[in-house]
């Protein structure tokens, strides 16, 4: 037996019994003859099937107010994260309409670029710059946005 064969029948023992994953048929039979064959890995599914079913038999009574405060809890936070990031849709939702009115209107802006640079004697590389700079104000309006957006304070996730 090679480690890689322990490391793959500890992978399928673990999907199989912590994880409740129905294994392939093909991952079935290869993990039944490698338990078969190896002492240490069936030791480790008996293990671990032993500890899953003492871990089902233990009840644990929990006081119904801490329950209830725990949900009022994960509520309140849920809704504090909902609003913290509220202010995302309105952005995305003008850059898609800014590419997409510049997508339709690029051949326009193009020609007055370039009717405007050759107007005031500009190189090519110039106005075809100021071209992709107006391509870029878009995004770097979303960055600016994005960047001074509240972030959770320092000690909280």
């Amino acid at each position: 037996m090679n480690e890689l064969n322990h490391q793959r029948a500890e992978r399928l023992l673990f999907e199989a019994t912590v994880e409740a994953r129905a294994l392939s048929r093909k991952d079935q039979s290869w993990l039944a003859a490698h338990l078969e064959a190896c002492e240490r890995c069936a030791a480790l599914a008996q293990s671990t099937a032993s500890a899953i079913q003492q871990l089902r038999s233990v009840s644990v009574t929990v006081d119904p107010e801490l329950v209830a405060r725990t949900r009022l809890l994960v509520r309140f936070r849920a809704r504090e994260l909902e609003r913290q990031h509220s202010w995302l849709l309105p952005v995305w939702i003008l850059c898609g309409l800014s590419w997409v009115i510049g997508i339709v209107t690029a051949p326009l802006v193009w020609r007055g670029f370039e009717w405007m640079g050759h107007r005031a004697g500009l190189p090519t590389p110039v106005w075809a710059g100021g071209f992709v700079l107006w391509w870029a104000i878009p995004l770097l309006v979303v960055l600016l946005l994005l960047g001074t957006g509240r972030r959770p304070a320092a000690g909280r996730t």
